[in-house]
């Protein structure tokens, strides 16, 4: 039977670093990326824009590309899942404080699987779901002001309100609009601190795949975009651009339907995770499967293309850094990663919509973890 594989050591520079050193700089502290002092600080999050898909198109990202070196990469988290990385990024914290470890995760306490970016409700308040103070809540602790910069449609949502409290929100929709209104913001405030976020790259590898004309005409914009934006930057202002996570195509002949292989969900109560990163959780009544024996089953049969952990496994690899007792039950008894350019998806449910999506991402190779930490401004110096 294939041996698991040990989990990927993660680079000293982390996206949990990149929020908090840019408060750390506008307060004139050392901080973790060296960064130096500044009174205004901008960072921009690129959703899904991985180092490999900014090396293979570099001609039509000569700002990033340009930028792009061995220290302007950093690892994301694991899972590589949107509701993980930002909010390491704007907690600074791991996804095992920060409480938000996958896209979809159990809540025990209702015995149900609950979408951490849009299905926040009553019994999933943002305020304590997600344990950690944020960066912008430290913010206004040193009387620095802290803006939010993103689409309307996210105004006042309950992802908004874990990962983004304590920021001012300020809606634009259209990426142009967002970097003015960064630029108003800078020139209004004597001292301030600004998330910009940016989901275009995601939607369009989702729907059409990174490797897509879609994606590519996104990707020549936001490097258009933020090419005219560093132009305006003075001296005593700093920018950092980062990602969530990268992105790999998956077509559908390489989605592989685990339900078919009753080994693989006997036991299993509840599948939830992402398609690459699929999180499984036992029966809790029952105790002829167990994590172990699930895993076992797993790695047997999918042990040449996955790496497959229990639960225990996987917190001791540290794969989602210090994990507090509280988030323990919202990570799957298995978790199943996977390495090759497959996607898995349990074909029980009604609703296959998302086995459409072409973009994917979750697990533990380079294409999803490694993104990039691009400098202009004062923090290029």
């Amino acid at each position: 039977m294939p041996t698991m594989l040990p989990a990927r050591q993660f680079s000293a520079l982390r996206l949990a670093d990149v929020l908090t050193s840019s408060l750390d700089a506008i307060c004139g502290r050392p901080n973790p990326l060296g960064l130096p002092a500044v009174r205004r600080a901008v960072v921009i999050l690129a959703d899904g824009l991985g180092v490999s898909s900014i090396r293979a198109r570099a001609g039509h990202a000569r700002f990033l590309s340009s930028r792009l070196n061995k220290s302007s990469i950093i690892d994301g988290v694991f899972p590589a899942t949107t509701a993980a990385g930002i909010a390491t990024l704007t907690t600074g914290v791991e996804p095992g404080q920060h409480g938000l470890v996958g896209y979809q995760v159990v809540d025990g306490a209702h015995d149900r699987v609950v979408n951490q970016l849009t299905g926040w409700d009553d019994n999933m308040q943002p305020a304590t779901w997600q344990r950690a103070r944020t960066v912008f809540d430290r913010a206004a602790d040193e009387r620095v002001p802290s803006f939010a910069i993103g689409p309307k449609r996210f105004v006042g949502s309950g992802f908004t309100q874990a990962v983004l409290r304590g920021a001012r929100y300020v809606p634009a929709d259209k990426v142009a609009d967002r970097f003015a209104a960064a630029r108003s913001i800078l020139n209004e405030n004597p001292t301030a601190l600004i998330y910009l976020y940016v989901a275009e790259l995601d939607v369009a590898a989702h729907a059409h795949g990174w490797e897509s004309d879609r994606w590519l005409a996104q990707l020549e914009n936001l490097d258009s975009e933020v090419t005219r934006f560093a132009a305006t930057l003075r001296s005593d202002e700093g920018l950092l651009l980062t990602a969530d996570h990268g992105v790999i195509d998956v077509p559908s002949n390489r989605h592989v339907l685990f339900d078919t292989e009753p080994a693989l969900v006997t036991g299993v109560r509840h599948v939830a995770g992402d398609p690459r990163c699929v999180q499984l959780y036992l029966e809790p009544l029952q105790s002829a499967v167990t994590a172990d024996t699930l895993a076992y089953a797993w790695r047997a049969s999918q042990g040449d293309r996955a790496w497959v952990y229990t639960r225990a496994e996987a917190v001791a690899a540290g794969l989602y850094g210090r994990v507090a007792e509280e988030v323990l039950p919202r990570i799957g008894d298995v978790l199943v990663a996977a390495r090759k350019s497959i996607a898995y998806y349990d074909s029980r449910p009604v609703n296959q919509n998302a086995r459409g999506m072409i973009g994917q991402h979750g697990s533990l190779t380079d294409e999803e973890v490694r993104v990039p930490l691009i400098r202009a401004g004062s923090f290029e110096r």
